[in-house]
């Protein structure tokens, strides 16, 4: 046990690099990984499970003890990237599908991988994991509206249908994960060290089916939804930063909700887009989730050696 906790967390540390392996793998080998495509939803909801296992009343005190920065987070969440999405699909001239999912992964709620990043760069993980916490439970009810609001011209949405869909695989794996560790909490902690490795598989494998199902049309488009899904993350991250700023919030702040806007939920958006749209459409997010977790850790290296001469951690707007 003792050694697959070592093995879970080195592969967590080179989470990146095992993301970008498998988008090759599933280039390289469609066949291979097409039969794991009707395997998506069940893959994310394992992944919500385990994140499900993880979380704490206490990252839910810091909504009630700081509540206006964490709304700043979540509302600049909630605006900048679907925005920013809209911005893209308008002036950049895309396939409806492609576009229909540059908007969903824009309308996803924040990625876990923005709480490591935000640790990387010396930033407020505890701001980081209340905004994650509170935009992943407000999703069932923010995403499909929003999808529907911007997506619907490119493509017919379900909305109610996307609805229940994120009930399903979100929130009720949260909740089961949550009652387990109050239920089991021996076994939970026991399980905890080779979360990870758990985590990291089921992302993989989901990004290598979404690149094996879309191989003929990465090949066509692929760098023009590489060069959108770079634009995206890119000045979510800086527009992020500055909404921070604009409030007033330090530099520790700063850095976690610039990550905290930048980064996305894309293997929520990969299942989405699969079941409700098309794996054409689910290309972005595979994407997003390939180049998301490289430069959210070359932001978290600039950003680790920068600080704020004078200023407080614990500053807190009431």
């Amino acid at each position: 046990m003792k050694a697959l906790a070592s093995f879970s967390a080195f592969v967590g540390k080179t989470f990146a690099l095992w993301v970008i392996l498998f988008a090759v793998l599933g280039f390289l080998f469609p066949d291979v990984f097409k039969q794991v495509a009707p395997y998506i939803v069940i893959l994310l909801g394992i992944i919500m499970f385990g994140m499900g296992l993880t979380i704490s009343l206490d990252d839910f005190r810091e909504l009630s003890r700081r509540p206006v920065e964490v709304a700043i987070g979540v509302v600049a969440h909630f605006v900048i990237m679907p925005a920013l999405a809209l911005l893209l699909t308008r002036i950049i001239p895309m396939p409806p599908e492609v576009a229909a999912g540059v908007i969903l992964v824009g309308c996803c709620p924040g990625g876990t991988s923005s709480n490591v990043m935000t640790y990387l760069a010396k930033g407020d993980v505890a701001l980081s994991v209340a905004c994650t916490s509170v935009t992943t439970l407000a999703a069932p009810v923010v995403t499909p509206f929003l999808v529907w609001m911007f997506a619907s011209q490119y493509l017919p949405v379900n909305a109610w249908a996307m609805f229940l869909g994120i009930l399903q695989v979100i929130i009720l794996p949260l909740a089961l994960g949550f009652l387990a560790q109050k239920l089991l909490p021996r076994l939970v902690r026991t399980a905890t060290p080779i979360l990870p490795l758990l985590s990291v598989v089921g992302i993989v494998l989901i990004v290598a089916a979404v690149v094996g199902v879309s191989k003929g049309a990465i090949a066509q488009s692929g760098l023009l939804i590489f060069a959108v899904v770079v634009l995206h993350n890119g000045l979510g991250y800086l527009l992020g930063f500055f909404a921070a700023k604009a409030f007033g919030l330090n530099l520790y702040k700063r850095k976690a909700l610039a990550i905290e806007v930048g980064m996305q939920n894309s293997g929520l958006g990969a299942a989405l887009a699969t079941t409700y749209f098309s794996p054409l459409a689910a290309v972005p997010s595979a994407i997003f989730s390939v180049w998301h977790n490289i430069s959210g850790a070359l932001i978290a290296n600039y950003f680790s050696g920068r600080e704020d001469d004078g200023e407080e951690k614990s500053i807190v707007i009431e």
